[in-house]
């Protein structure tokens, strides 16, 4: 009843979150930076299933950066292994029926293990005939190299306008962002969807992310509703 009260008063079609503070949490409880990578994951399941519960159509979450690469080679290695961790404990979540979830991923994957690669892929074969909410993995993925594509691939096929119709399409994320929450207390968007967030909503919260549960999520989802969105013009 509590999250049907929520939906019917208006909840973001496309909610983007960047998902910070997995080491710092696990190292204020004496765990290795990969604990908290391996919960703040697991959340990603839960987010999604509520997320879905409450009509939000799409799901953006920031996993991996382009910049990321220049972490210690240990903790990539990991990174790049977590998705295979994640998907054995949460396949009948991920590919039921029941919970009706579309997984995709986007950024670069050229740069990716080619069996990560097929694991996506393999994911969204199984999941694109769900009619749920679109989970978008952000993995490989940087604004300013998104904008590099996308133009490169506009100019292939001989476009002469650059206007927000025409580039949207050619983005890895091609629906604008309502809602966009960063946990961890840190307010600057990290080259993260930098075109769609043009009429966003933002919110900050100082909850790391692996501590960003169900009670702070419609907390978030609460503020979203009490803000008047004009684009610009006036009601």
């Amino acid at each position: 009843m509590k999250l049907e009260k929520i939906r019917q008063k208006g909840v973001p079609r496309h909610l983007a979150i960047i998902l910070d503070g997995n080491g710092r949490w696990a190292k204020r409880r004496g765990m290795p930076r990969a604990y908290g990578h391996k919960v703040g994951a697991d959340n990603i399941i839960k987010a999604a299933q509520l997320a879905d519960k409450l009509g939000i159509k799409y799901l953006t979450v920031y996993a991996f950066s382009t910049e990321n690469w220049s972490r210690p080679e240990q903790e990539v290695n990991y990174l790049m292994e977590l998705p295979f961790e994640l998907y054995e404990e949460h396949k009948e979540d991920i590919l039921s029926d029941n919970h009706n979830l579309v997984l995709k991923h986007v950024g670069r994957n050229d740069r990716l293990p080619n069996k990560l690669k097929k694991l996506f892929a393999e994911l969204y074969a199984k999941t694109k005939h769900h009619t749920g909410l679109v989970l978008q993995l952000a993995f490989d993925y940087g604004f300013y190299d998104e904008l590099d594509q996308a133009i490169k691939k506009m100019i292939k096929d001989n476009k002469t306008s650059f206007s927000k119709e025409e580039i949207l399409p050619y983005l890895y994320v091609n629906e604008p962002v309502d809602f966009l929450i960063r946990t961890s207390g840190e307010k600057r968007l990290s080259n993260f969807l930098l075109y769609q967030v043009g009429y966003a909503e933002f919110y900050f919260t100082k909850k790391h992310w692996p501590a960003f549960n169900e009670r702070t999520f419609l907390k978030a989802i609460k503020q979203f509703q009490k803000r008047e969105r004009r684009y610009g013009g006036l009601k």
